[in-house]
């Protein structure tokens, strides 16, 4: 039995000089077990607790929108000892679903004036019903400056008739059908005001109905009780 006793020890008197070497153990299999290992699992905890917070705050903020560059210019501010020159970028940033808000930024750089655009737009999102999710519930007119727009709901499979600014507002919108037309001036900002102000003053049948203190049906009665509470389960803002 001592024989048996003696061969087991003698691996733990021959492990004595792996031990001299502190830094061989604390990279070994068993050192990860000791304080330097500890160490070794509290880093990689701390990497993944980064990313988890950086995930969490893409969910937090969580609504992907669609971001459109609607115009960019040079512009200049004359100085004492010359110019100096800059960029205006027009950015119009929506979600697809009913919420959209345009804004500009000036900077001596072209990706700095479109983040400033972008946040300003981020900042100034308006909602605008939608009937069934793809158009306008109804007709609109809007005025800026010298720029008119008339805006008309379309049924489906129409897509979105309208051209440059117009068309970047309704695509960030989420609207599909729609049907535009803009009279007077071509400057894409008094457009988009223009088209703001047409798309403020939409209204639903659910907001008219709650303001007048009625039932949604009772407005769309005209063509029958039926028909009536059938569309009126059918909209939806």
């Amino acid at each position: 039995m001592a024989d048996e006793i003696n061969t087991t020890e003698t691996p733990v008197e021959g492990a004595a000089a792996p031990d001299a070497g502190a830094p061989r153990g604390g990279r070994g299999g068993r050192g990860r077990g000791g304080p330097g290992g500890g160490n070794n699992r509290g880093g990689r905890d701390g990497n993944r607790g980064r990313r988890d917070d950086r995930r969490g705050g893409a969910e937090d903020g969580g609504e992907e929108l669609i971001e459109k560059l609607v115009h960019i210019n040079r512009v200049s501010k004359t100085v004492k000892g010359g110019k100096r020159f800059g960029f205006a970028a027009l950015v119009v940033v929506g979600d697809g679903k009913g919420r959209v808000g345009f804004g500009h930024g000036k900077a001596r750089e072209v990706p700095e004036a479109i983040s400033k655009a972008t946040a300003a737009a981020k900042k100034a999102m308006v909602r605008v019903p939608l009937r069934e999710g793809r158009t306008l519930h109804h007709d609109g007119r809007g005025h800026f400056g010298a720029g008119n727009v008339t805006v008309r709901s379309a049924p489906p499979g129409t897509g979105i008739i309208a051209g440059g600014p117009m068309r970047a507002v309704f695509e960030s919108l989420g609207v599909a059908d729609v049907v535009t037309k803009s009279v007077g001036t071509s400057n894409p900002y008094n457009m988009i005001r223009a088209t703001f102000e047409a798309l403020n003053d939409q209204t639903s049948p659910k907001a008219v109905a709650q303001r007048r203190g009625k039932k949604i049906a009772d407005l769309l009665g005209r063509g029958g009780s039926q028909t009536a509470e059938a569309d009126a389960a059918a909209i939806v803002e």
